[in-house]
């Protein structure tokens, strides 16, 4: 089969080809595990995390990716829930131990056992690659490959950084950053929250006119006013400073949740900056976002499926995963990227 695969942590400032394409063996899937033909991957921007170093992968070489649809094309004997030519996805929770007190409690995604599709286990840059079959999910018939390839992670951890809110409808949600989980946030919050305001924070003005495109009430640069203060606000950004600019505009009691896997470290000296009375006092929270659980995806996909939730995609051939990655550092986005690696609708 033929492959992306990461040889070393790499330096994307000076090495802009960090992927080599290979010819590997195809997986074989044991016990309970599923193997899956692959047709589309999502490209994100925790690869860049991975493949610079923020959160390394667990060996060396390794095939990224983590949002991935295919069909069952092989499965181990164990394997009950699942059968050949299934549809289904493949998210960033690769696998978790299922015993632990987190796991038993739902919180599976703080498993110390916690495996990550593409980071501790080959992931979908790939013709093929395999999983465990619970960690597999059906996808809705109402949406194609392409269309259903970033609900597995852009929307999913979209959908939890939501949830963890707590928003009430008609308080107001601000999105800093407008890539691949914001732009299907803002959709969600207009079937969850009809009345809430979504309030848009982006850098590039073309991704302000696509926030207001979709129904964003106001969007803005990073440090602009907002004509209200958000009650929540989800920061979807790789950068610091949009956390400190969010805390200050942040309403009284209001909650910042950071849906990021790492931080990348440029800016990391803007938080000694941190100004207590001005961007965490009157009870402010900062709520981190790990990972996501088999529940979100599961609730994410059927949520998605009744809208129905449109993501807005550029495509790309498995050989062009390295240009789609550049594209991401140099925050050329709109919506979501894709590999079609077993389709041909790139």
């Amino acid at each position: 089969m033929q492959a992306m695969i990461l040889e070393k942590i790499v330096d994307l400032e000076r090495e802009n080809r960090p992927l080599t394409l290979l010819e590997l063996p195809v997986p074989k899937p044991k016990g309970h595990e599923v193997q899956i033909k692959v047709s589309t991957c999502g490209v994100c921007h925790t690869e860049l995390d991975e493949i610079e170093g923020r959160t390394p992968p667990a060996f060396f070489p390794i095939i990224p990716g983590h949002q991935v649809v295919g069909r069952v094309s092989n499965k181990g004997r164990q394997v009950k829930s699942l059968g050949i030519g299934d549809r289904v996805g493949v998210a960033w929770i690769y696998s978790a131990c299922g015993t632990c007190r987190l796991c038993r409690s739902g919180l599976e995604n703080l498993c110390a056992d916690f495996l990550a599709t593409g980071r501790d286990a080959h992931g979908g840059y790939a013709e093929y690659m395999t999983v465990p079959e619970e960690f597999a999910y059906p996808i809705p018939d109402n949406f194609s490959d392409i269309e259903a390839t970033p609900l597995l992670c852009a929307g999913s951890i979209g959908y939890r950084s939501l949830n963890l809110c707590g928003l009430s409808d008609g308080e107001i949600l601000g999105l800093a950053g407008f890539g691949g989980s914001a732009h299907l946030v803002l959709q969600m919050v207009k079937r969850k929250y009809p009345n809430s305001a979504v309030l848009v924070f982006a850098r590039s003005e073309k991704e302000r006119i696509f926030a207001r495109e979709l129904g964003a009430a106001w969007a803005g640069d990073f440090g602009e006013r907002p004509p209200e203060k958000p009650r929540c606000i989800i920061d979807t950004t790789p950068a610091w400073k949009p956390v400190l600019d969010s805390l200050e505009i942040l309403k009284e009691g209001g909650r910042l949740i950071i849906n990021a896997i790492r931080k990348e470290d440029r800016d990391r000296k803007l938080l000694a900056k941190l100004d207590y009375p001005s961007q965490l006092w009157l009870e402010k929270e900062i709520k981190s976002v790990a990972n996501v659980c088999r529940s979100d995806v599961r609730e994410f996909l059927e949520l998605a499926a009744s809208i129905p939730l449109r993501p807005e995609v550029q495509t790309y051939a498995l050989d062009q995963a390295n240009t789609a990655l550049m594209e991401l550092k140099t925050r050329r986005i709109r919506g979501s990227k894709v590999l079609c690696i077993g389709n041909d609708q790139y």
